[in-house]
């Protein structure tokens, strides 16, 4: 199982500080921990983390390898600063910085040539689920946005209803399973059987163990309750508790 913390523009940098080391101080057998904090808090988190196990990611990463991209980050400046993967795709760059599924696969070939390995974001919005295109979206996003070329352990994905992001509401059970095993059948397809899929979207200590015994989730990107040590840790507890049984 796999839990990634996604601290989008938080917290601040002393907030920050307490909270890593809350979480370097905890170890959950069979659950693998990533954290994506801002970009220049990158270089903090290394020293903090070190020999903790935790892994560290860049929360985006420009298409090209360096340039006159000024408030842009290379993938090899984040490998440099302790980054070994970075989160691309995510809906809130997709919608607010209007990125595109091919931008999405460019910028993941570049991380991969950095020596980066890639967590890929899809999902679709409310009013796309309700006509009953989600599944079609998203199978259009894996199509766009991962590069031919990749390999399966180079890559992650993360399936996260838009809707679910930030706002409490969680996809049903069901809902979960249904785009998971569709992943999962589109990766198969692409010889990537054993990729990761996590589920994203107000994942909470009180909807982890649910969502984590439903087919086909490998973990979760968790964005608000990862603000919280304590929140965060019981989501990794229960992971590691559905790894335990298995």
């Amino acid at each position: 199982m796999i839990i990634a913390a996604n601290w989008k523009m938080n917290p601040p940098l002393a907030e920050a500080g307490t909270l890593v080391a809350a979480y370097a101080a905890s170890s959950h057998d069979g659950v693998t921990r990533i954290l994506f904090p801002p970009a220049p808090y990158l270089v903090q988190m290394a020293m903090r983390l070190d020999g903790s196990g935790i892994h560290l990611g860049g929360q985006d990463c420009h298409q090209a390898t360096a340039g006159a991209h000024t408030g842009d980050v290379a993938a090899s400046m984040l490998a440099a600063c302790g980054a070994d993967r970075v989160l691309l795709g995510h809906s809130e760059r997709r919608q607010a910085h209007g990125e595109s599924d091919a931008l999405v696969a460019e910028k993941a070939a570049t991380a991969l040539s950095g020596g980066l390995s890639v967590m890929i974001c899809v999902g679709e919005t409310l009013e796309q689920r309700e006509a009953g295109d989600a599944e079609s979206v998203v199978i259009a996003q894996l199509d766009g946005s991962v590069p031919d070329s990749i390999r399966g352990e180079q890559l992650m994905l993360a399936y996260e209803p838009v809707w679910a992001i930030g706002t409490g509401k969680v996809a049903g059970v069901e809902d979960i399973a249904a785009m998971h095993a569709a992943i999962r059948s589109w990766l198969s397809g692409r010889g990537l059987a054993d990729v990761p899929v996590l589920y994203g979207g107000s994942v909470k200590p009180d909807n982890a163990d649910a969502i984590f015994a439903v087919e086909n989730v490998d973990g979760a990107l968790v964005g608000g309750a990862s603000l919280k040590a304590e929140d965060f840790d019981a989501i990794c507890a229960a992971a590691g508790r559905l790894v335990a049984t298995r």
